[in-house]
């Protein structure tokens, strides 16, 4: 199944992701680190003007005896509970007692303390509103330079990616038409680049060449112990019919020779398929005509039923020799009956045996392969050659099960 460029599972979607995730943990690990830096040297300077601030009171203090203006006097039971535990745990002299009193979001102040005999403790206390204010700011600076910044990374990395994406989108359309029979097809290199792309595309063509060959192989083979087969043949052909007739050995020799000579035929057939040498004669065919011969010449058990067939332009040997196979193979691995239904275009054969197995539901008809062990015995060359003469007729054949059991092979004629 192909994605498509604008589906949020496609790969250069899931690397902006990863890009946006990347860029969102980057900023947010710097911010907390400045945020914590500006806040901690907005503290320290918060805690320096308090002290200087006590200092220059105290030695007024000192000097006057009487309460300077910035500064108060008071208890410790008059302070603030937490500024009180911090005076109690002074004990050495010129030691400072610090508290920073937050009440968000108007309520900064930085407190210091110092006792002064007579037990009372000289207060003063600083705004520290500039500093939280400063630093709200640099958040909001911060997390707009962010959004600025992904909104730039983010295109650039779509646009980033869009050349691998064609390179892989290039590689997967290839791997799709040798899928389909185009063993020509390779990718070959598009640019450059020396990555994993490139090398799965060498991978690839590696393997579509030596697919290729063995294929190739596997042709000239079968073509080749076809020909070979065929001068012998006919001389056992030739043999089998100067023996006696009434000799029940003799009958089973020209059995076994008909059945020889029918796979050859069936080999040689499959090659000049597999040559792409075969070319369809047209012609105006009655098509229920056609197909009632045919079922007339099958086994019996063989059911014909006709619905306002149609007269096709199509070749009608090729025609003959799909439905010949598609009813004997009906009759050797189904069970009778063995239904033919002429509907239009179409033609269907059905029978009432285990159905087709399902690897060649999955993959179609394969030579020397039958399928299922309780579909019987064969060479599977019959499927094979019916298909391969459908699509030399631009015909469509589609093997299924049918619903209540048998299997069902449907011909659309065009």
């Amino acid at each position: 199944m192909a994605v498509r460029p604008l589906d949020p599972r496609s790969l250069r979607w899931k690397i902006a992701a990863l890009v946006v995730l990347a860029c969102c943990a980057v900023a947010a690990v710097i911010g907390l680190l400045v945020h914590r830096a500006v806040a901690e040297r907005g503290e320290r300077t918060g805690r320096d003007r308090a002290i200087s601030q006590l200092a220059s009171v105290e030695r007024e203090f000192a000097r006057t005896g009487e309460r300077p203006d910035p500064a108060d006097l008071a208890s410790p039971a008059e302070l603030p509970e937490p500024l009180a535990r911090a005076v109690a745990g002074l004990h050495t002299p010129g030691e400072y007692a610090l508290w920073y009193d937050v009440k968000a979001p108007n309520w900064y102040w930085m407190w210091a303390a110092v006792p002064v005999g007579d037990g009372r403790v000289l207060t003063v206390r600083t705004d520290m509103s500039a500093e939280v204010r400063s630093l709200q700011l640099l958040d909001r600076s911060m997390v707009t330079a962010a959004l600025a910044a992904l909104a730039a990374v983010v295109p650039v990395t779509v646009f980033a990616t869009e050349r691998m994406n064609r390179r892989l989108r290039h590689g997967s359309r290839t791997a799709r038409r040798i899928a389909d029979g185009d063993l020509d097809a390779r990718i070959g290199r598009r640019s450059r680049a020396r990555d994993e792309i490139a090398e799965m595309s060498a991978a690839m063509d590696e393997m579509a060449a030596t697919l290729q060959g063995r294929l190739a192989a596997e042709k000239r083979f079968t073509a080749d112990v076809a020909h070979e087969l065929r001068t012998p043949l006919m001389g056992l052909v030739t043999a089998a019919g100067l023996l006696p007739e009434d000799d029940e050995a003799a009958d089973l020799v020209r059995t076994q020779v008909r059945t020889l000579r029918g796979l050859v035929e069936d080999l040689l057939e499959v090659s000049r398929l597999d040559a792409g040498v075969e070319r369809a004669g047209l012609d105006e065919v009655p098509l229920a005509e056609l197909v009632a011969h045919v079922v007339g010449q099958a086994d019996g058990g063989t059911r014909l039923r006709t619905v306002d067939p149609a007269v096709v332009r199509t070749d009608p040997r090729r025609v003959e020799r799909i439905l010949t196979n598609l009813v004997a193979n009906a009759h050797r691995h189904g069970a009778s009956p063995v239904e033919v239904v002429v509907e239009g275009g179409r033609v269907t054969v059905r029978d009432h045996g285990p159905g087709f197995p399902a690897d060649l539901l999955a993959d179609g008809p394969r030579r020397f392969r039958t399928g299922a062990v309780e579909r019987g015995r064969g060479h599977g060359l019959g499927l094979t050659i019916a298909a391969g003469q459908a699509a030399v007729l631009g015909a469509r054949l589609t093997f299924a099960n049918a619903p209540d059991g048998g299997a069902l092979a449907t011909l659309d004629l065009p």
